[in-house]
Parts: structure tokens; sequence; C-alpha cells
């Protein structure tokens, strides 16, 4: 009888106590990690038409919008292109191709973040999008690749891509991410061959693109 008198009363002690903190009251939620406001760095590409390399400026105006200006300099192909093995000469060529393809984009964005109250702070995720101009130069495939520039011929266009990211970790000076990029560029006056016979007026094509950089 004593000790069930005693666990009575070690209930109603806690329950006083609960009671007093506040039954079903929601913790409050762990602030937000604060990064610096402005990043620099590179792009690391890798999509279906070869690698590209690019950088980017990104200024953060609140905890959901950034604000991004990029360039980036790649390769775009036809869809239609494929390489072939010669065994006799040793080497890889792609039938009825007619010219190399470089674009240099110029894009402004921005990206919107997501999921910030829900994830933790070392995986920020985000979309984006951006719009700009963009250099179109065409080198003739018959000729080496650099000597091919000799050759080059400019068109301008205009383009931009959307895209879904994410950046990594806790640390506050240096920046890691990557982003999926789905790019497409309408040419602004004539068209480019990049198979013989196959005139184009807009280039497309999908990268994923390696974020690293410092923050300040």
């Amino acid at each position: 009888m004593k000790n069930f008198v005693f666990a009575f009363l070690i209930i109603i002690f806690s329950v006083n106590q609960l009671s007093a903190q506040g039954i079903g009251e929601i913790a409050p939620e762990k602030p937000l990690e604060v990064f610096p406001t402005n990043a620099w760095g590179m792009d690391i590409m890798i999509g279906d038409a070869g690698f590209g390399l690019g950088t980017f400026f990104r200024k953060q105006l609140d905890v959901k919008w950034t604000a991004s200006a990029d360039m980036s300099f790649s390769e775009a192909k036809d869809e239609r292109e494929f390489q072939y093995y010669d065994p006799y000469q040793g080497i890889f060529y792609t039938a009825f191709k007619k010219n190399r393809i470089f674009q240099i984009p110029f894009n402004f964005g921005a990206q919107y973040r997501l999921f910030e109250n829900i994830l933790t702070d070392n995986l920020r995720p985000y979309l984006n999008a951006a719009v700009g101009p963009t250099i179109l130069v065409t080198t003739p495939y018959e000729l080496e690749f650099f000597n091919s520039f000799g050759k080059a011929q400019v068109k301008y266009a205009a383009g931009g891509y959307i895209g879904f990211g994410a950046n990594f970790g806790l640390d506050k000076s240096s920046l890691v991410g990557i982003n999926f990029r789905y790019y497409y560029t309408r040419i602004l006056s004539g068209s480019v061959e990049s198979i013989e016979g196959r005139a184009k007026k807009d280039i497309q094509g999908f990268f994923i693109t390696l974020n690293l950089g410092l923050m300040y």
C-alpha cells in the first residue's frame, strides 16, 4: 500500500510539472544558418553534348531568393550525331558532320530556395531559371580542332535555362553544389549546321553542373 501511495504521488508531481511547462506546446524552431550573401566561383558542366566550363556570381536577396549571373563555354551537337570507329585508321568520326558548334551564353536569373524549414541547412535545394544573350561559334569539322578557329563564324542568339539543384554543407567560406539544367537557345538570324543538310534555328541540351566557389 505504501508503494502504491508513493507511486501515485510521483505521478501527480510529474503531471504538475508538465502542466507548468504547457502540454502540447510546439518547441521553438531552430533559426536558419546565416550564410554570406555573395558567392563567386566556377561551373564544371557535363552534358549530352560533352563538357563545358563556366563562371558564376550570386547575390542572396533574402532567405528564399538569390539573384544570379553566369556565363559558360560548351559544345553543342545535333541530336542525330553518332560517333563511329574506323578500325583501319584507328580514329572515331561523326558521319556527315559539317561544323563544330560552341555556345557562350550570358545568363541572368534567380534561385528560389525550397524546404528551408524542413531540411537541415547542410542541404539547401532550390529551383532556378535564367535568360540572356548567347554567342554561337561554328568551326569546320574537316579541319584540325585549333586550326579550325581560323575559319570560325559567329551567330547571335537568345535563350536561357531552367533547372533545380542544391548547395551542400555548413562551411561559410566555400560553396559546393550541383545543378541540373535544361538549356534552350534560339538563333536570331540565320541558322547553323552541325550535320550536312540539317540547318537548325535552335539549340537545346541538358547539363549536370557542379558548382565550386567562395562565399563572402
